[in-house]
């Protein structure tokens, strides 16, 4: 299956239990820091009407912080019902989010879903396939930081067979090591390894 489509399987399976969210749930803080469940489904879509171009601008407008960059999507309809209309009008990725054959959509959308997930104390496991793309793309995802958390370091999925790089070792469940190395300090104590000491001095 292409990645296109793994994307679109993503999106759906995240709007999907996104309809079962209660208002408080939508409320929760997310582990994006500052954003709630609302905010980060506003954001998922946010990118989607941009081309590479409009993204580019829409940073060189926001003086070059993607913080603020970010917080530009968040202007999107954030009524619960209106995110999850919005979000399967767009299961399939398009503008940047379609980047790289759709692995820009794939890995921000599996990404998010987690950063929904976790703090809902509601986990799943992710299709395995959907897992590999993202993780493959890692060394290239330099818009989310990943490329230079994991230089020199070895990678290791334990519960899908997958493993990158060379160095000291990371190693856990795909999720948590997607997750790590995303960014998510929360998710390093599920990590094992000597490569996970650097890996928490560079986040």
């Amino acid at each position: 299956m292409d990645v296109t489509a793994l994307a679109s399987q993503e999106r759906a399976d995240l709007a999907d239990f996104l309809s079962t969210l209660s208002p408080e749930q939508w409320d929760t803080p997310s582990l994006c820091e500052g954003w709630a469940v609302r905010d980060v489904v506003a954001h998922i879509i946010s990118y989607d009407e941009l081309t590479v171009a409009g993204a580019v601008m829409r940073v060189v407008k926001a003086g070059f912080s993607l913080d603020r960059a970010n917080a530009v999507g968040l202007r999107a309809p954030r009524d619960p019902a209106d995110l999850v209309a919005a979000l399967r009008e767009h299961l399939t990725p398009r503008g940047l989010t379609a980047g790289f054959g759709g692995r820009i959509g794939l890995l921000d959308c599996t990404i998010h879903h987690q950063d929904i997930r976790r703090p809902l104390k509601q986990p799943r496991d992710i299709p395995a396939e959907r897992l590999r793309h993202g993780l493959d793309f890692l060394p290239r995802a330099r818009a989310i930081g990943t490329p230079k958390r994991i230089r020199g370091l070895r990678l290791v999925a334990e519960d899908i067979g997958w493993e990158l790089g060379d160095g000291p070792e990371v190693r856990g469940t795909g999720e948590a090591v997607l997750m790590g190395v995303s960014g998510r300090v929360e998710v390093l104590d599920e990590l094992s390894g000597d490569g996970v000491d650097v890996l928490r001095r560079r986040l």
